[in-house]
């Protein structure tokens, strides 16, 4: 992009004329050090033998090995790595106290044409910070997701509407399966 050897234009107008600082042209990434190195393979040791290890118990034993290492910087690591501990997930399928149980009604129904039984599911997605609700509401006949929504809190307006599910789920109206735009 930039030609260094151009006699009419100097290497400052052509970063001007690209829009990049010319601090951006001749900056070149340094790598890391062999001290990240040399952590980064501990590290992937220890995850192998104990993969439920977050940031902070990965500094506890880095440090008890002797390396004097803060988690800011293994946090850093391990992002860099891509390694996600196992740990124990929000358990949302566990009833409250004081909830009704309801019975099962589809025991022994053959379902037979579309739009006769719908299912709904909320299922959680692990983001870097946290992690977000994802509810999808489908037809079992036709196996179509008829409408879906992702939120961050569970609360009843974030669930679609029915007739949202109803309008997508009807023939020719031109849309097929499509997700709710609310």
């Amino acid at each position: 992009m930039i030609e260094t050897a151009n006699p009419d234009l100097s290497i400052g107008k052509q970063c001007r004329l690209l829009s990049i600082s010319r601090s951006s042209f001749y900056y070149r990434p340094k790598g890391e050090t062999a001290l990240n190195l040399t952590l980064m393979r501990q590290i992937d040791e220890q995850f192998l033998e104990t993969p439920f290890f977050g940031v902070r118990q990965m500094t506890w034993h880095l440090r008890n090995e002797g390396y004097l290492v803060n988690e800011k910087r293994i946090r850093r690591l391990m992002r860099l790595m891509s390694l996600m501990p196992i740990y124990q997930k929000p358990n949302t399928s566990k009833a409250a106290k004081g909830h009704k149980t309801y019975p099962y009604l589809l025991r022994g129904l053959r379902v037979e044409r579309p739009g006769q039984v719908w299912a709904a599911d909320i299922t959680y997605l692990p983001m870097r910070r946290g992690f977000l609700y994802l509810v999808a509401i489908m037809d079992w006949h036709t196996r179509k997701v008829l409408a879906w929504r992702i939120s961050n809190t569970l609360e009843a307006e974030f669930c679609p509407s029915r007739q949202t599910c109803y309008a997508n789920r009807l023939p020719g109206n031109g849309r097929g399966a499509e997700r709710s735009h609310r």
